[in-house]
């Protein structure tokens, strides 16, 4: 088990960039695909990017391909999300999680989830 707590969300305009943090505890972070994901109202929690225990494969949405970067730094056991060009419809509370074994985009093959930072852009 690993223990998952995001920080970095708020408020932004349209166009403009955050970065989210993903913290996690336990000794065998390095062991972890690493995954963020994102709900909005009234919509299913979907697959937004995705990374290998190494940090060497990732994978993204079609829809924040070119826009989100996902990386991880296994000596400070943190993953984070560098989002860019904002827009509206990425509004959403975002969540990290944590699965032993290969990237996935799969949200059912996470068992490790954190509690989850909102993320809002202004038009």
């Amino acid at each position: 088990q690993v223990q998952l707590v995001e920080s970095g969300g708020g408020l932004v305009q349209a166009g403009g960039s955050l970065r989210l943090f993903c913290a996690a505890s336990g000794r065998t972070f390095s062991s972890y695909a690493m995954g963020w994901f994102r709900q909005a109202p009234g919509e299913e929690r979907e697959f937004v990017a995705a990374i290998n225990w190494s940090g060497g494969s990732t994978g993204y949405a079609d829809s924040v391909k070119g826009r989100f970067t996902i990386s991880r730094d296994n000596a400070k056991n943190t993953v984070l999300l560098q989002m860019n060009s904002l827009k509206p419809e990425d509004t959403a509370v975002y969540y990290c999680a944590a699965r032993v074994g290969s990237l996935s985009m799969n949200i059912y093959r996470y068992d490790n989830w954190g509690q989850g930072t909102q993320v809002t852009v202004s038009s």
